[in-house]
């Protein structure tokens, strides 16, 4: 049986695609579980069936939305990398992850409502999230910048406890705060 090559989707579906996604994230923030599909095809101006034909469900969306944004911030790293000294990237995306999981915030009401919840989304985009924490962090520790027995675990624990302090007031500024006290303790000849 000859093997299946995966085809890429074409540019303009790639763009259209995009477009969607990012009708449907505002869509999905500013309605939350109310929003509706038929909206979200007029605001992106396709018709229902282009739209139901790329996401068959309500839930199928939301994840995509929720993936697609995950996948982001997950190449955001690999960018950073190679623009910026390994420090600074890992500053940057540590920085960038704040501000996912205030977007995150945002679209959480619709995520709530997904078959299997929330959870079950967030643990679908761990693989990538922790990818990223981990070779920021070794990154920065093969520069130099960061002691040797620097655990990325401990960076990965310490910003996912962000989204348990969420509903607290002032929350984004801690953990703004928290990225440079991790980097600040982890670097070389640091107490």
């Amino acid at each position: 049986m000859p093997a299946t090559v995966e085809r890429r989707p074409r540019a303009d579906a790639q763009r259209n695609r995009e477009h969607i996604l990012g009708i449907a994230k505002e869509v999905f923030t500013r309605d939350g579980e109310a929003a509706s599909m038929d909206d979200i095809a007029r605001r992106a101006r396709v018709g229902p069936g282009t739209l139901y034909r790329h996401f068959p469900t309500r839930d199928a969306l939301i994840e995509a939305v929720y993936r697609n944004e995950v996948e982001k911030l997950a190449a955001a790293a690999e960018r950073f990398a190679g623009e910026m000294p390994p420090v600074e990237a890992l500053r940057a995306w540590m920085l960038l992850f704040i501000d996912h999981v205030a977007g995150k915030m945002l679209i959480l009401p619709a995520m709530n409502a997904v078959a299997g919840g929330t959870a079950r989304l967030m643990e679908g985009a761990r693989p990538l999230i922790h990818g990223a924490f981990a070779g920021s962090v070794q990154r920065a520790m093969a520069s130099g910048d960061l002691r040797s027995e620097t655990n990325p675990d401990d960076f990965v624990r310490a910003l996912v406890g962000v989204f348990y302090t969420t509903a607290m007031p002032g929350w984004e500024a801690s953990a703004r705060r928290l990225v440079e006290i991790l980097i600040a303790g982890s670097r070389k000849g640091a107490a």
